[in-house]
Order: structure tokens, then sequence, then C-alpha cells
């Protein structure tokens, strides 16, 4: 049984629902810090001017988990980000049916960031076709601080043999903590195909969203197709 975890990001990437896809359990990690100018409040897309920013506003403290970062709702973000997914993709096969789960989704009156993460990425797997089990990290008992201690923690409650980190995770993972835990660990690599994209040269690792609005049906078979996993010594 295959366990992955991330920080619930916002209109999360494409690689990020591939490693969804890859899991048979899956982890929103809600609980821990909030990193400024990262991916947990903003993503890419693509328009007629380029890639650029979609960005959630927030107000936060730091050492504030992700779960306790508000959204200043004076903000007239939600107004914006649908004018802009409306400007970039209107044109796209498969907008209409995103921009209805998406004008439904900002709707609400999000109050906390963590809210609305965990909304946008359990909404896009559903809309790309994705059935891994998901649970959110706030609403399971409390792990250990320490990171690895933490995710193996989430493996063995969830009961889970084998953890699916990034590709690039061996780098600040203690492979010994793992080891001796019993818990194997695998590592993903995920590189996009080529595929139908507005707007000039194809541009990879987008949100997920640029994906399915110019894919439709065929998401989760390029998402697929991009991602295999990889054992350590590999």
């Amino acid at each position: 049984m295959l366990l992955a975890a991330h920080q619930p990001q916002y209109l999360a990437y494409t690689g990020y629902f591939a490693k969804i896809d890859r899991a048979d359990k899956f982890v929103l990690l809600d609980t821990v810090q909030f990193k400024k100018n990262e991916w947990q409040n903003r993503n890419r897309i693509k328009g007629p001017n380029g890639v650029q920013f979609i960005t959630v506003p927030v107000s936060f403290n730091f050492g504030d988990t992700i779960k306790n970062v508000t959204i200043p709702e004076k903000e007239k973000w939600r107004k914006k980000h649908l004018m802009t997914v409306k400007t970039c993709y209107s044109k796209a096969p498969f907008f209409n049916e995103f921009y209805s789960w998406f004008e439904e989704s900002l709707s609400q009156e999000w109050v906390r960031l963590g809210d609305l993460n965990n909304h946008t990425v359990t909404g896009l797997m559903k809309l790309l076709g994705i059935s891994t089990e998901v649970f959110i990290a706030s609403e399971l008992p409390e792990m250990p601080e320490h990171p690895d201690r933490r995710l193996i923690g989430l493996c063995k409650y969830l009961g889970c043999d084998t953890y699916l980190a990034g590709e690039g995770g061996g780098d600040y993972m203690d492979l010994n903590i793992w080891k001796d835990s019993g818990i194997n660990v695998v590592f993903q690599r995920f590189r996009e195909p080529v595929r139908k994209q507005l707007f000039g040269d194809f541009e990879p690792n987008l949100s997920a969203a640029d994906l399915y609005m110019n894919e439709g049906n065929n998401s989760l078979d390029l998402l697929r197709r991009g991602s295999e996993i990889m054992r350590a010594q590999d």
C-alpha cells in the first residue's frame, strides 16, 4: 500500500496530481508551516502574454501552519481569478467544464487558505479522474514534528508499507530513519509529455487547470505517461 503526502496547494501543478494518482492514499499536510513565495497560495497558468502567476492573498504570522493562514476577504481576488482564467482559456476546448466548477468553487467565501486548497485539490482530482483516497492531516491524530517521523507515523496509521516521495526527496530525507522504521521509500520522477496548449511553445509544469482545459478526458493518460516510480538505488 503506497502513501504520498504534500502540502495543499492552490490549483496545483501537473506533477502534483501525477503523484496523487500513483498513490493508494494521499495526505494533505495542512499541519506544516506555511512558506511565503512558494506554492501554497499561488500557481502558474498561461495566457496570451505567456506564463503568469495566479495568487491568493493571505494573512499570516511567521510560523503559522497552512490550516491557520487566513484570506483577507476585502481583497477582490475571486473576481480577478475568474476573469484571468476566462481571458487565458476561453478558447480552450474544455474551458466550460473547468470554469463551471471553478466559478462555483469561488462563489464561496473562503476564510482559510487550507480549506480552499483542500477543495481545489480534491475538485481537480475529480475532473482529472483520479480516485486516490484523500486524508487531511489536521483531521488525523497528531504526529511527530520531525518531518521524516511525521510521514512514517502517517504511513503506519494509514496502513501503508511504502512512502512515495518526490524526485528530490533523497536530498533532505534521512533514509536511515526510514530503514529503521520498516517503511520502504520510493521516488516519483515526472516529465510532462508535450501536449495541446494555447499561446505558443509548450510550457510544462503549469497548474493542472491548464492541462484539463486543453486536454479534458486525455489528461489522466498524459499524467500517467509522464510519471514513473524509482527505487532509492535507481
